[in-house]
């Protein structure tokens, strides 16, 4: 690890976390004899594709998952050549490219699925091809009562020699709810579809569970799991104990100017804190253009010189201001927004509680142009 913090902003990936994630859930699975499909779509969860790809496949994940054809190819052009699936496309998606970048793709309806099949009979190749249901999510996914025909096309497209049906999938609206009924609706209906495939002769694998059902239901990783968050180190389901993951993304900046204000001085814009003694000021170059929600303003703090410190008045554009009483505190010294916690510093679960929303909104937003990343490999193999 470099103890030089980016002079602006820096999102330190920790490679090793990374692995340890994945290899706990890779783990999980061998146990329910399953494969492990890690999901890095959104450029990995704002951590960097083909990082989080490479980690992910020296740990023990056999397949990867992205939702656009395009986060497929750039995996390819990194030179990751295990199975990638692609599942979201727009309504006139070329699949032309996906079939050459050998791509595995997902159908959720007839035409989707007779597009795919032109696409691979045009190339003269065969695609993987895994057909999706939907069983309660209500997005995207092929309705029960249009089940038949899309697996009875998909029959025909095997027949002749287009696509090869891999899987029969769907995905879970509230398996971070562990006990919610719908978990086990959504599994009976992909049960019941997996029967309708079987039956016109198809013999696909099932995958259902993500992070959430990965760790807490073990009877639905059926053939193989399809964790995404888990994989980053964000626990969907903390209630449930703890898995043993760590966060692999750590935010932070640096101290640009320290300053002394009188009693009465107000800070930031809107003179919304005013010093009620003499205090030392820390000036930080990051803002809301840099991933700090303005929302933040007044509830936000971070690590500095050893312990947790509040940010006074609005979060700016471009900078924040961290009171520190009469504590010495030194331009350039490292400030960390968020990161794992295991030095007491905040992190992006407790924003996203703050936020009111989910860490994952956090992380994947996290990569923007002044903020640099790097992957660093505390334990390399």
């Amino acid at each position: 690890m470099s103890d030089q913090p980016a002079h602006r902003a820096d999102l330190r990936i920790d490679v090793a976390a990374l692995r340890r994630n994945v290899g706990i859930l890779a783990e999980r699975a061998r146990r329910s004899g399953a494969r492990t499909m890690v999901v890095v779509k959104s450029d990995g969860y704002g951590h960097g594709a083909a990082t989080v790809a490479r980690a992910a496949l020296a740990a023990g994940a056999t397949d990867l998952g992205v939702a656009s054809i395009d986060e497929g190819r750039q995996l390819r052009a990194a030179g990751i050549t295990a199975p990638i699936l692609a599942w979201l496309y727009a309504h006139d998606e070329d699949f032309a490219p996906a079939v050459a970048a050998d791509l595995e793709l997902s159908a959720s309806s007839v035409a989707q699925l007779r597009a795919i099949a032109a696409a691979a009979a045009a190339q003269g190749r065969m695609v993987p091809v895994h057909l999706k249901i939907d069983t309660g999510l209500s997005r995207s996914g092929c309705p029960e009562e249009l089940w038949p025909e899309l697996v009875a096309a998909a029959a025909k497209a095997q027949a002749d020699g287009d696509v090869e049906v891999a899987a029969v999938w769907s995905h879970l609206a509230s398996a971070d709810e562990p006990g919610d009924p719908s978990i086990d609706r959504q599994a009976a209906r992909l049960r019941r579809a997996h029967e309708q495939a079987r039956a016109v002769g198809l013999t696909p694998i099932r995958h259902l569970a993500n992070s959430a059902a990965a760790l807490t239901r073990p009877d639905l990783h059926f053939e193989l799991i399809r964790p995404g968050i888990a994989a980053y180190g964000l626990d969907p389901v903390p209630q449930h104990g703890d898995h043993g993951l760590r966060p692999a993304m750590t935010f932070r900046s640096s101290v640009t100017m320290v300053k002394r204000i009188a009693a009465g001085e107000s800070v930031s814009y809107g003179r919304t804190w005013t010093a009620d003694r003499p205090v030392t000021l820390a000036l930080v170059p990051v803002g809301y253009a840099d991933g700090v929600p303005r929302r933040l303003s007044g509830a936000l703090e971070v690590w500095l010189a050893g312990r947790r410190r509040p940010v006074v008045g609005r979060v700016c554009m471009d900078q924040i201001v961290v009171r520190c009483d009469d504590d010495e505190v030194r331009e350039g010294d490292e400030v960390v927004l968020f990161g794992p916690g295991e030095r007491g510093e905040p992190t992006a679960a407790e924003w996203a509680d703050e936020l009111g929303t989910i860490h994952y909104e956090v992380v994947s937003g996290m990569f923007r142009p002044r903020v640099t990343r790097t992957a660093v490999d505390e334990d390399p193999r």
